[in-house]
């Protein structure tokens, strides 16, 4: 077992051999998951490459957590989930966070897929070990299996009332074979123990006493600490340095350059100058005694104003058609009367409360790290391509992140760490300070889009045509065409809803100035505020409510049959035939979230307005009404209602967490969040001007409203997201009668 070496720290983590080696001692039940089925470590299949669970001869029980936790509970619900169907008794049970592995499948967490990718494999290896461990106390008692029952942690026989703990039978059911697939019992949801009862996350004491590990808290024996000058812009790199100050800090060691990627940038460190000392407040200090003298490249004219301009008269032209029905240039021009509207969305940063930070050392041609990653098997990829050795010689140790948002799946961070370990032959922390975050972030895209509607005499459009222009994140991976990749595309552009005859969405070319990355709900977000916004403004201009107009639009719910031109419809990796798009449960979404909310009784007047909007994103249906109080600059909102059918849900408790946090982070990104860049160089640099909702400005109460539903499981980290812009957006109209077409918000209230 392996550990980080800490005045605070303790804990342990699992790698392959270990984990069967030193875990779980003589008897043990070891359990884990095969992609083509299952084995016995007794006969041979040591149950892995997927090892989740453990029992031990004492009876505990070990759950392997494979995904990281950043507050969303991912390393809580798949573990209850394998102790519901495992009938264990939650108390005994210890989570194990794993480490970077492939075995585990995809650790990546991200794209809001944790449950829906992996609750059955884990009702699989819960329901597994319970018919063992069944089976063995059959066994032993020689009666029939089925007369057996698990029941907190412990086998009991119907007829006689005999028992055996979990510890008891550990060694006797190691030895069985396991049961087919095709064989496994599953309970009903009527006798779920832990699932949707809201039972206390794992370590939830723990950091509630400041006891968790966070990508901060790691350390090595021996480590120095690092903080690296990036270029100040995007590309740019070292000409020379002069570290003379630098190293008249007390505390300071080393400084060290670190070379600029090579293109495509992938999770490459950006390069630059580290200084090296015995702690944090040292490096920091004379990291900001140096003298570096740039060469800032191509994109030191970059201006994001400037950009923006461009982006906009790049969508009113034709552009690279995604989707076509009917004929929309004839529809058009027969129209009664036309709508046009244009959208800009700023570049965005992820902002988490903590910034990246990871620990690396380099040995012998290893790498040991401990990070605060979304993504342990990308730490692996990026820190041995850094250092030149194979990702099978890197261990990366995940601890608790303190926020992520995307940002923390592409880890240059521990890449640095590791880079500096070898130059120094010492163990390196990497800290990043909040004006790192802001300035060398993998951005979330600046976005234009041009919407236009033929009207019929009814106010219902007959022709509708969209454009989108965007740098994409595939510049990030070396795709440099200027068109968005099918992904992003499929993120609530080409997936439109709408019962509308004749349809054209298309998407212009853009080049990447900055670094483009995945921020949380990823296109929808530019994509949802632009349609959800343009809708709002149909119904006005028609003179109806804008939910039956949005009800009206989605016409009688159905199955869509998504047919994007010359590209893949994404759906998230998921057949569309398992996981349609289905308007009726869009419809079902927005009527509900209509009446909890007392749409139909909206008061209005001296700067009090209601806004809504509704989108599908990550497989589920949200719908969000927003109700908002504006004096001059300033937007109270009140209340915030949302609306989610997201499918069969295991943890409401945190469900609601991450709904509750997605209309804040929206809020954020809609009235106040933005990144904008002068010369090539990034001008926030802190809170007080990269903007978040401080308490004064989130929503007042937010009211979550979930839909029951044994529907397969979909997304809830990101699909909260993509409707609060808009729905904000038109609330500000209702109540002002300005209609602001560009993020953020507050800027058009000015």
């Amino acid at each position: 077992m392996s550990r980080v070496a800490s005045q605070r720290v303790s804990w342990q983590t699992l790698d392959r051999r270990t984990f069967l080696k030193y875990s779980f001692g003589t008897g043990a039940l070891i359990l884990g998951t095969h992609v083509e089925g299952w084995a016995s470590d007794a006969d041979g299949a040591a149950f892995h490459p997927s090892v989740f669970l453990g029992i031990e001869a004492s009876g505990d029980v070990i759950i392997v957590a494979h995904r990281s936790e950043m507050g969303t509970g991912s390393r809580s619900t798949l573990p209850m989930v394998v102790a519901d169907f495992l009938e264990a008794d939650w108390k005994r049970v210890r989570v194990e966070q794993a480490i970077g592995d492939e075995k585990y499948g995809s650790q990546n967490t991200d794209g809001s897929c944790s449950i829906r990718d992996f609750v059955e494999t884990m009702k699989a290896a819960g329901v597994t070990a319970r018919m063992m461990l069944e089976e063995a106390a059959a066994q032993r008692w020689g009666v029939p299996a089925g007369e057996c029952q698990a029941r907190n942690h412990e086998v009991v026989h119907a007829g006689s009332g005999r028992k055996a703990g979990f510890g008891e039978l550990a060694a006797a059911a190691a030895q069985l074979k396991a049961p087919e697939k095709s064989s496994l019992r599953f309970k009903p949801a009527s006798e779920y123990r832990y699932i949707n009862k809201n039972v206390p996350v794992a370590h939830q004491k723990d950091t509630i006493e400041g006891k968790g590990v966070f990508g901060y808290d790691a350390r090595m024996p021996g480590m120095l600490v690092a903080a690296v000058e990036h270029p100040p812009a995007y590309g740019g790199k070292v000409v020379s340095f002069d570290a003379t100050a630098a190293k008249q800090v007390a505390g300071v060691k080393d400084v060290v350059a670190i070379e600029r990627f090579k293109e495509p940038h992938g999770f490459q460190p950006l390069g630059g100058v580290a200084v090296l000392a015995e702690h944090t407040w040292a490096a920091m200090e004379g990291r900001r005694k140096l003298k570096v003298e740039w060469e800032l490249g191509e994109h030191a004219s970059y201006d994001s104003e400037a950009y923006r301009l461009q982006l906009i008269e790049t969508s009113k032209k034709a552009g690279k058609v995604v989707l076509q029905r009917g004929d929309v240039d004839r529809a058009l021009e027969s129209a009664a009367k036309t709508h046009e509207a244009v959208y800009t969305t700023p570049l965005l940063a992820h902002a988490p409360m903590e910034p990246p930070a990871g620990v690396a050392e380099f040995k012998d041609g290893k790498v040991v790290c401990y990070a605060a990653t979304q993504n342990p098997q990308a730490v692996q990829e990026t820190v041995a391509a850094a250092v030149g050795i194979d990702k099978k010689d890197v261990i990366c140790h995940v601890t608790l992140l303190g926020g992520g948002f995307g940002r923390k799946s592409k880890p240059d961070y521990v890449a640095e760490a590791a880079i500096l370990s070898k130059k120094t032959g010492r163990p390196v922390k990497v800290v990043w300070s909040r004006e790192d975050d802001l300035r060398a972030d993998f951005y979330h895209s600046t976005a234009g889009m041009y919407m236009k509607a033929g009207l019929d005499a009814g106010g219902k459009p007959a022709a509708w045509l969209q454009r989108t222009v965007f740098p994409s994140i595939g510049t990030t991976f070396g795709d440099n065409s200027g068109h968005g990749m099918d992904l992003e595309l499929c993120m609530g552009w080409t997936d439109l809803p709408y019962d509308i005859p004749n349809v054209r969405a298309e998407n212009g070319q853009a080049k990447h100035h900055q670094r483009i990355g995945w921020l949380r709900a990823v296109a929808n977000v530019y994509h949802a505020f632009a349609i959800h916004s343009f809708v709002d403004e149909l119904a006005h201009a028609a003179g109806q409510d804008p939910v039956e107009y949005s009800l009206a639009l989605l016409g009688p719910g159905k199955k869509l049959n998504i047919q994007p031109e010359g590209m893949k419809y994404w759906n998230h990796d998921q057949p569309q035939e398992r996981y349609p798009f289905d308007t009726s449960r869009l419809r079902n979404v927005i009527e509900t979230v209509a009446a909890k909310s007392g749409w139909a009784k909206r008061g209005k007047g001296g700067g009090h307005g209601w806004g809504f909007a509704a989108h599908r994103s990550f497989l589920t249906y949200v719908a969000v009404v927003a109700e908002v109080q504006v004096n001059g600059r300033q937007v109270e909102i009140p209340n915030m209602h949302i609306c989610v059918d997201a499918g069969q849900t295991f943890h409401e408790d945190r469900v609601k967490s991450q709904l509750e946090g997605a209309c804040v982070f929206g809020t954020s990104l809609a009235l106040l969040s933005e990144i904008s860049v002068r010369e090539g160089k990034v001008v926030q640099s802190n809170f007080h001007n990269y903007r978040v909702a401080r308490f004064t400005e989130a929503p007042v109460k937010v009211h979550v409203h979930l839909v029951q539903s044994d529907g397969l499981p979909a997304g809830v980290g990101e699909p909260g997201v993509p409707p609060v812009a808009p729905a904000l957006a038109n609330a500000i109209f209702d109540a002002t009668g300005k209609r602001i077409r560009d993020l953020p918000l507050r800027k058009g209230l000015a």
